[in-house]
């Protein structure tokens, strides 16, 4: 299940429901500089994943990067009930039924210091996405700060997502940019991202942008400027 883009760096995309809504899911796995994995956006635990990520080294540490990406979290503690678990600002308090060892800030953790770096995207309260950098593969890591879906699923689904905004094409949903409550903020953040030398990034949902990155996601979030 797990695809392998770099010596430390590995993704699993699977199919995945939200709401109903065909909108798939991915999960990334970081290898840390003092052993042990880093999880960003579990997925549904499945025998060949579960032997597949055992077969990687002990998993330590598992992010849950926004307000909104708590799927399968409580499922993966009661996997790994020995990993921390580390929430974007307010997803703790919206699931109480998930134990979170700390709270995910500008400030990488202890042990993933050197391999990954962070960034709380401010001015979007409701979402507070924490976005990584993987500076060893030249990866940027986002969850719903933008979306590319198709051309593939059923054409309600393109429908749906023409209107979100999302479909064949790399960008903030609507949902996204109505939750941009203040734009000079988002703007300063995404600023800062920029600062980072990604090629690659990776999307919560639909399809990585391999090369070309960086320039995509500047066009994509062009409107701000």
């Amino acid at each position: 299940m797990l695809q392998q883009l770099h010596p430390d760096l590995w993704i699993c995309p699977v199919p995945y429901r939200a709401m109903g809504v065909p909108l798939g899911r991915q999960l990334v796995v970081v290898r840390l500089p003092g052993g042990g994995l880093w999880v960003h956006s579990p997925i549904p635990v499945t025998p060949a994943l579960r032997s597949e990520l055992a077969a990687l080294g002990e998993i330590r540490h598992v992010v849950g990067p926004n307000c909104y990406h708590d799927e399968c979290l409580v499922e993966f503690q009661r996997e790994h009930p020995a990993a921390m678990f580390h929430a974007a600002p307010g997803l703790a308090k919206q699931r109480p039924d998930i134990r979170f060892g700390a709270e995910l800030s500008d400030a990488p953790h202890p042990d993933w210091v050197g391999a990954l770096e962070q960034h709380l995207v401010k001015g979007m309260p409701n979402l507070n996405e924490v976005v990584f950098y993987h500076a060893a593969s030249g990866s940027l890591l986002i969850a719903d700060l933008a979306f590319n879906l198709g051309p593939d699923g059923p054409w309600w689904f393109g429908l749906l997502m023409r209107f979100n905004g999302c479909w064949g094409r790399f960008g903030p949903t609507q949902f996204c940019k109505f939750n941009m409550r203040d734009k000079a903020a988002v703007r300063a953040s995404l600023d800062r991202i920029l600062r980072w030398d990604f090629d690659r990034v990776i999307v919560g949902h639909g399809h990585n942008l391999e090369t070309g990155g960086k320039a995509v996601f500047r066009e994509a979030f062009a409107f701000l400027r």
